[in-house]
């Protein structure tokens, strides 16, 4: 994903903004004890095992801060790291180090964190062929990294936003006036390359959306009984996505039912941050 022309264009802007959020005219900290440019090193320590992700983020912080920052990384995205584990060393001006040092790890925490949490779910659906997707319940302005630390911890990307789907919601259908009427719509407005999704809460818009032509129909926050008869209703006759409160610790329920897809808003929403440190500084003479 974080080729230099992708990185240029859809993450420098973010990552800009995260620096002069932290950086509003200087560095007061930093400047009162580094009056001057001094050379130095610092290792990237992980505190708790985990997936890594974010490490191109993370370099990129420093790379913008200070083009002379030298970056040695040991791990890769993806990689399984434990408590201990060193990842990194960086070498540069120390005054460079310092006041990249938080908004870096910011990132690498949460993307990491959302890389850990995924994985643990998509092991969790092994083997049942069903396809774990994010949502849009991510934090604002950092959808481009959570997304991205999604597919790093075996997940699947839904839509990136409004205009890459249709996704008829509850509040679609009662604007339209009914699941016919706002499938019905979207077929004659949106392009033919687009899937057309429906939100269903109960049977009977299973059914409708079932009739109208829908693609997809997501089964939102049923119970496991009625899911199945739900399922059963379809018959193949569309995608079928699960949402609705999916976590870690619920997810087991959905294993056996035989679907395409399972949503789940808390791979973004509240996955913890992996910890992670810069530690051992020091100058080098």
């Amino acid at each position: 994903m974080y080729d230099p022309i992708t990185m240029k264009l859809n993450a420098d802007p973010f990552i800009l903004s995260a620096l002069k959020e932290d950086i509003t005219s200087e560095d007061v900290t930093t400047n009162s004890v580094m009056r001057k440019a001094c050379l130095g090193e610092v290792d990237l320590i992980c505190k708790e095992e985990g997936i890594i992700c974010g490490l191109e983020v993370f370099a990129r912080v420093f790379e913008l801060l200070d083009d002379e920052v030298e970056i040695t990384l040991f791990v890769k995205d993806g990689d399984k790291v434990m408590p201990g584990e060193k990842m990194a060393k960086l070498r540069g001006d120390i005054r460079s180090l310092l006041s990249g040092e938080r908004t870096a790890l910011n990132y690498l925490q949460r993307m990491s964190g959302i890389a850990t949490y995924t994985h643990a779910i998509a092991e969790l659906l092994e083997g049942t062929g069903i396809k774990l997707l994010d949502t849009r319940k991510t934090t604002p302005n950092n959808r481009v990294f959570e997304k991205y630390a999604v597919r790093i911890g075996g997940g699947h990307n839904h839509r990136y936003n409004l205009t890459d789907g249709v996704l008829l919601k509850d509040n679609h259908i009662g604007a339209a006036g009914g699941v016919k009427e706002a499938v019905l719509m979207a077929k004659e407005y949106a392009p033919f390359v687009r899937k057309i999704e429906v939100e269903a809460e109960n049977l009977e818009m299973v059914k409708e959306a079932l009739e109208a032509g829908a693609d997809i129909i997501m089964l939102d926050n049923m119970t496991p009984e009625a899911m199945k008869e739900a399922i059963a209703i379809i018959d193949h006759r569309a995608e079928i996505e699960i949402s609705g409160n999916v976590t870690k610790e619920n997810i087991a329920r959905i294993r056996s039912l035989g679907v395409d897809y399972v949503s789940c808003g808390a791979l973004t929403h509240s996955a913890p941050i992996l910890d992670i440190s810069l530690k051992n500084l020091h100058p080098i003479k």
